[in-house]
């Protein structure tokens, strides 16, 4: 008797997804609740997990394919190939010695492959690694991208064995004229939706960016004088969100326009401030939501974008957490960006851009001084939004950095 894999439900307002891989192939053996499939959804990776145990039967849909919610997309056959498969092998000890160890392998790697992200697991195919011999660095041993990278980089910097020139190269089916290659590769699910966003933003809103630049200084010395204190008392870095996302929650309540949205012909208000932070994913970019930042400590906040930024990595990250958001932070210094202009999240109406931090020099009770200086960008929807609002809500966040006290004492 054959059970049915159907797609999962994937959240409010998901109805589809495509196939990004198969971790079981046919005729493999399966356990309840044990991830089959991955599924690429306009947010996020997400695994299927087995209804049941048993062996992988047929596949209904191939990697790339986009299936609807409920839709039926394999099938599990009754039977327990790997439980019969084990009791068979000390019958035949004596005649093939080499078959038992090779049996009792299989499950160990079956367990590593089961701790493994979508991405991850990704690499590992793509590369042909042994995911059992590489060393994790995660929490509790886990493997990131970076170890699979690494791992890859070094067996492509091994010596190559003599045997291993037979073995057609992975480019070799690409077409090569001159030298030089092409390749084409399917855009995922998440990339698509990025760009469809994001020209959707620039089709429907009055897209401006306002400039302003902030002396990093104080921000800076609060940080190296308490960062110890505060990783030991609350378990996670002092980094320079935690200052800014309050720093935004204070300017949204002085300038509620740039925490505003347009729907049909009202302008809607918010009394509170859900912050999205841009966070780098193998894919590509998601915006996990900190909700009610207002009422979070700098602890609260750091902690939050920790836990974001680690998930995200993982592919672990769920579709509730992305969605919601009032205003959004990009922090585009930490890839060495100087100024960029970016793109407001529909249908919020603001965005603010952060960049690198560099000495410049600049003019401090007229001497020029040198400072560790950063430009600060605010895009923002000019419909709802007026070049004086935006021009003093990144005053706002100036003066709030520059004297931290200000977010103290509520100025």
């Amino acid at each position: 008797m054959a059970t049915e894999v159907k797609v999962p439900t994937l959240g409010e307002s998901i109805t589809e997804a495509t196939i990004g891989e198969w971790l079981k192939q046919p005729g493999e053996p399966v356990k309840a609740d044990e991830p089959i499939a991955s599924l690429e959804t306009d947010k996020v990776a997400v695994e299927v997990p087995a209804p049941v145990a048993g062996v992988m039967g047929a596949h209904l849909a191939q990697p790339g394919d986009t299936v609807n919610v409920g839709a039926t997309i394999a099938m599990i056959e009754a039977g327990a190939a790997g439980a019969a498969a084990a009791p068979a092998a000390p019958a035949k000890a004596e005649a093939a010695a080499p078959a038992p160890a090779q049996q009792a392998a299989a499950p160990a790697d079956g367990e590593q492959v089961m701790t493994l992200s979508p991405t991850v697991r990704r690499l590992v195919l793509e590369h042909g690694l042994d995911p059992s011999s590489i060393r994790g660095s995660g929490k509790d041993g886990r493997l990131t991208k970076e170890d699979v990278l690494a791992a890859a980089s070094a067996a492509k910097d091994a010596p190559t064995p003599a045997a291993v020139p037979s073995t057609p190269a992975p480019t070799a089916a690409l077409p090569e004229i001159g030298g030089r290659k092409e390749e084409r590769v399917r855009m995922t699910r998440l990339r698509q939706t990025i760009a469809h966003r994001l020209k959707e933003a620039q089709n429907s809103a009055a897209i401006l960016t306002t400039f302003n630049d902030v002396d990093m200084t104080a921000v800076m010395e609060a940080r190296a004088k308490y960062k110890d204190l505060f990783e030991k008392k609350h378990g996670v870095r002092l980094g320079f969100m935690g200052f800014f996302v309050k720093a935004a929650c204070q300017a949204l309540k002085d300038v509620p326009a740039v925490n505003a949205s347009i729907e049909g012909d009202e302008i809607v208000y918010r009394d509170y401030a859900d912050i999205s932070v841009a966070v780098s994913a193998p894919n590509g970019l998601v915006v996990p939501v900190i909700r009610d930042a207002q009422t979070l400590s700098v602890a609260q906040v750091e902690n939050t974008i920790g836990d974001f930024g680690k998930r995200a990595k993982d592919g672990t990250l769920k579709l509730e957490e992305m969605k919601g958001g009032t205003f959004t932070i990009s922090n585009g210094g930490v890839f060495g960006s100087l100024m960029s202009t970016p793109i407001i999240n529909p249908p919020q109406s603001g965005v603010l851009g952060l960049h690198r931090i560099e000495d410049r020099p600049v003019v401090r009770d007229g001497q020029i001084v040198i400072r560790p200086m950063m430009y600060l960008a605010l895009s923002y929807d000019h419909r709802i939004v007026d070049g004086r609002e935006a021009v003093t809500f990144l005053v706002a966040i100036k003066n709030a950095i520059e004297d931290p006290t200000r977010l103290l004492i509520d100025l």
